[in-house]
């Protein structure tokens, strides 16, 4: 947005929801109307947030660039960034760098079936290309939201999920590890209900985020269902820092996570150094 990549764009705070007991969504607009007017993005572009005097941290924007009324980031509590932006409230001011990174290649997925595994705070990256889906329905084949996560309590996006369960067009499939009280959807580990509803590999993308014990198991259950490499979509933030290729905090061979990613096929992966 500005000619220097490292000045951040002021924004303003306009609503704080709390998803869980340590992750928060916050919604924010640009205090220039033209750029908030002119901004767009790609679904699985990620942005800095910074907290001023503390620092910043990268964020996927999970709202939608079919839906801009603001900029929508969903934040774990897990440092001292991450900790102060838990204590802002609505009307307060954040910095914003954005939009970074690739994005999901949206263009190949057109016409295809989509298959949606998430878990946790790992849906965030997913709602950003889910959302976009649903209001272009008629560009893509089925849909399926296969979500998880430990408890109905870690779950994200819960003011969201009865609309998305209520889609005639979209098979939505909620799961938790382990049984708990009122729960009415599944019971069991992500990569087991996905090997029970065996999503067809023909003319098909799958599309992972979560935490890494699920990603690995998560593959797993792809590939014995017929997935190839290439049909298989996930994301990395991995050490990103500056966001724009420059301090080489977040390389990873030849790669750069912040600018050839974070979007990245299994295929890619598999073609990285080890040290991933």
């Amino acid at each position: 947005m500005n000619q220097n990549p490292y000045l951040p764009e002021l924004a303003t705070l306009v609503e704080v929801i709390e998803e869980t007991p340590n992750i928060k969504t916050f919604r924010v607009v640009l205090d220039d109307e033209e750029k908030m007017r002119n901004f767009t993005f790609r679904p699985g572009q990620v942005g800095q947030l910074s907290v001023f005097g503390v620092g910043e941290s990268t964020f996927v924007i999970n709202s939608s660039p079919t839906r801009m009324d603001y900029l929508q980031f969903s934040v774990m509590r897990v440092g001292e960034v991450t900790t102060r932006l838990h204590q802002l409230q609505a009307g307060d001011k954040v910095g914003v760098r954005a939009p970074l990174g690739n994005g999901f290649p949206v263009e190949d997925m057109r016409g295809k079936n989509i298959v949606f595994i998430g878990g946790g705070i790992g849906m965030a990256p997913l709602r950003t290309l889910f959302l976009y889906m649903l209001d272009n329905r008629a560009d893509f084949g089925d849909i399926t939201l296969l979500y998880g996560a430990r408890t109905p309590v870690d779950m994200t996006y819960k003011a969201e999920l009865p609309e998305w369960l209520g889609r005639s067009d979209v098979r939505t499939v909620l799961t938790v590890d382990a049984e708990y009280p009122g729960w009415e959807h599944r019971v069991g580990l992500i990569p087991n209900v996905l090997l029970d509803l065996a999503p067809s590999p023909e003319n098909a993308v799958a599309v992972t985020c979560g935490p890494p014990i699920m990603i690995k198991f998560t593959l797993q259950a792809l590939k014995k269902l017929g997935f190839e490499d290439d049909q298989i979509i996930t994301t990395l933030e991995k050490r990103m820092k500056c966001g724009v290729g420059l301090c080489g905090r977040c390389n990873i061979g030849t790669k750069y996570v912040c600018v050839d990613g974070p979007v990245f096929t299994y295929a890619q992966l598999k073609a990285l150094p080890s040290e991933l």
